[in-house]
């Protein structure tokens, strides 16, 4: 256990002006005593945490060797299992390197979390095991899942099964390489800005993310709360429902589950025909500033799909979708700055699980090896801190503000249409790009896909992504946009689209394998 030392002059009077209290040396001198005192509770508290926090359990793991890990999407590989029983029994799962697994080491693809090995396993981890399923390793991520592509990760980047040159998108980037190139039979992924549901469109499975609160995000790195998500990465929609069963539900310990949430079995739920369903295609959602054409037209042939299945397809305009990455790109990057950052991953003021040890390793390493954060992380913290500071916290709150609107204009057409459609992502999977790229075209290569995505993190809308057409013989993908904890509903066309489509095509590599 440690022992707090006060604080000396030179530490009080940074406290002084850090705060701006105009207290002079005399007045200073004066608070230390009174000061000191206060540091017996904190020594108290981790004398009394310390008595009953548990030891990491003995857990084997393996570094793979680059003939282990082509793809370079294993961190380290486990086999861990504790039933042979239950709905998941003998699926083979890869966690996304951002959700402890506890005995096994976590970077979260940053140098700033490196050599940490957590104490306590996820919600989502505990509740895998015990519908039966294999933990087969954990996945690497982008640094501090700050990525839309898959180049920040440390130590290397991750390969697209599809044409090992690209990348495979973020930031649960190892996750849909291996469930891609059939390594796992499906993973679990984290979604702030579209992480999932990226990877998904670029290496052609699916990838759902839930609404928001429906799983916990308990035992995962957070980023910002209002935006953090974890949900199913897999290689068909029965898969991903089935691993949403088991997933969802509260767990009494995340603030973003803000009630109770009523069991849903969503695997017998696809047993529900979707004929009648209303199908709203969401102009805004194609030919965007960045959009290529053709993954475009994909998009369109894949909605014709639904129309000829028997669904009723309408354009719908929303406006307001235009608008809304501004307000997740305050809300990413003041709230990150805020949480993530300066408050070493958890942030304060909510009840809730808090990883001590973890948050004390990162806020070492995280002042050690700052430098060797990606660009796109330090944009945030300067940006976020930046606006933070000048306006004294009013950007984030009139960001906040703002999304109940941004909100109902989705929930406006939603109750016209059962689910939104719209491309996933505006383009297919681009090269890994040098290590010497600008500035701005690191940015540009890292962030510029997330235009679709991005909205329903701020509005909590669960959406999920299939896969379209292949444009230049690369995945695309189509995404499903459902009422908030109508999930089951967004599954169900899901499903009747991958069931009118067959069999998705997979990388040429794994075409062997999978079927």
């Amino acid at each position: 256990m440690s022992s707090l030392t006060p604080p000396n002059s030179n530490q009080m009077s940074a406290l002084n002006n850090h705060f701006r209290f105009g207290l002079t040396t005399p007045e200073l001198e004066e608070f230390a005593p009174a000061l000191e005192a206060t540091l017996a509770s904190s020594e108290t508290v981790e004398r009394l945490y310390e008595r009953t926090a548990p030891e990491p359990p003995q857990r084997s793991w393996t570094s793979p060797t680059a003939d282990e890990n082509p793809l370079s999407a294993w961190y380290v590989t486990t086999s861990i299992s504790e039933t042979d029983e239950g709905p998941l029994a003998g699926r083979t799962v890869a966690v996304k390197d951002n959700v402890a697994v506890a005995g096994v080491p976590m970077m979260n693809g940053s140098r700033t979390v490196e050599g940490f090995t957590p104490r306590y396993d996820a919600t989502v981890v505990r509740r895998l095991l015990d519908a039966g399923a294999t933990i087969t390793g954990k996945a690497v991520c982008e640094d501090l899942c700050f990525s839309g592509a898959s180049f920040t990760s440390h130590p290397q980047p991750v390969r697209n099964p599809w044409d090992e040159s690209r990348i495979t998108g973020g930031s649960s980037s190892g996750s849909g390489a291996l469930v891609a190139s059939g390594q796992v039979d499906m993973a679990v992924g984290g979604d702030q800005g579209g992480s999932i549901r990226i990877p998904a469109a670029f290496c052609g499975i699916v990838g759902h993310k839930p609404t928001h609160g429906l799983v916990p995000y308990t035992g995962a790195f957070p980023i910002e709360r209002t935006i953090d998500h974890l949900g199913p990465m897999t290689r068909t929609v029965s898969d991903a429902a089935a691993m949403l069963t088991v997933l969802a539900g509260t767990d009494g310990l995340d603030p973003r589950q803000t009630h109770r949430i009523e069991p849903v079995d969503y695997l017998a739920a696809l047993a529900e025909p979707a004929s009648g369903l209303r199908v709203g295609v969401v102009t805004e959602g194609f030919d965007t500033p960045v959009s290529d054409a053709a993954v475009d037209n994909a998009v369109r042939t894949a909605i014709d799909v639904l129309r000829s299945a028997g669904l009723t397809v309408e354009e719908v305009s929303i406006p307001w979708h235009l608008d809304a990455m501004a307000v997740w790109n305050v809300i990413a990057t003041e709230g990150a700055a805020y949480q993530m950052l300066d408050g070493n991953a958890y942030g304060m003021n909510t009840d809730g699980f808090y990883d001590p040890e973890l948050i004390a390793h990162f806020s070492r390493q995280r002042l050690e090896h700052g430098h060797q954060l990606s660009k796109t992380v330090k944009l945030v913290g300067m940006s976020g801190r930046y606006t933070s500071e000048v306006g004294g916290g009013k950007y984030y709150a009139m960001a906040r503000q703002l999304v109940p609107e941004v909100r109902a204009a989705y929930d406006a057409a939603l109750a016209r249409y059962d689910v939104l459609v719209m491309p996933t992502l505006p383009y297919t999977a681009t090269k890994i790009p040098t290590t010497d790229i600008p500035l701005a075209d690191y940015l540009d290569t890292a962030l510029s896909m997330i235009i679709n995505t991005a909205p329903f993190d701020v509005t909590g809308h669960p959406a999920c992504s299939v896969p379209a057409d292949l444009v230049h013989g690369l995945p695309t993908g189509m995404m499903i946009i459902g009422k908030h904890f109508d999930d089951a509903t967004v599954l169900r066309v899901a499903q009747l689209y991958e069931h009118a489509v067959g069999n998705y095509p997979v990388p040429p590599a794994a075409a062997g394998t999978l079927t």
